[in-house]
């Protein structure tokens, strides 16, 4: 479990992974080595994966975002998996339950360019596209505290 000072580190970092030890600790009132022994066990238990930074696909030209629902053909699965992990399009995928195997989102320039992609995998895979307008909820992390649900 994570006590108040872990949530407010990860709070914290949450909205900025480039702040410095020295102002993680002004802002949770502990020493910097303390914060520093903090963050390591978060990370020796798997809480903190990576400190990383978001880009904006649009200011490196991908101007459109698709979700790709994928099924592979019969005997395809690991074909189809392989190829969705060398297109560097995908920005990300799930393997999935139901009738789609995987679920992706695709960073593309243009139609033309979704097209040239997909039609990669048309032989070892149906698929299924769906232009994303806006994204209302950016990707986020679950919550710190169990919700009263």
């Amino acid at each position: 479990m994570l006590d108040d000072l872990d949530k407010k580190l990860l709070d914290i970092l949450i909205r900025d992974s480039r702040t410095s030890l020295k102002e993680l600790a002004q802002q949770v009132g502990l020493s910097s080595p303390s914060v520093s022994e903090r963050l390591r066990r978060l990370e020796d238990r798997g809480v903190i994966r990576a400190f990383t930074v978001e880009i904006d696909p649009q200011a490196l030209g991908y101007t459109l975002q698709a979700i790709v629902r994928i099924r592979p053909l019969p005997g395809k699965l690991h074909i189809v998996q392989k190829l969705i992990e060398e297109i560097p399009e995908f920005g990300e995928c799930d393997k999935v339950t139901g009738d789609d195997c995987f679920v992706a989102r695709l960073f593309v320039r243009s139609i033309g360019d979704l097209d040239k992609l997909l039609d990669r995998i048309a032989d070892k895979a149906e698929t299924s596209t769906a232009i994303i307008k806006a994204q209302p909820i950016r990707r986020r992390p679950p919550p710190l505290d169990m919700p009263n649900i």
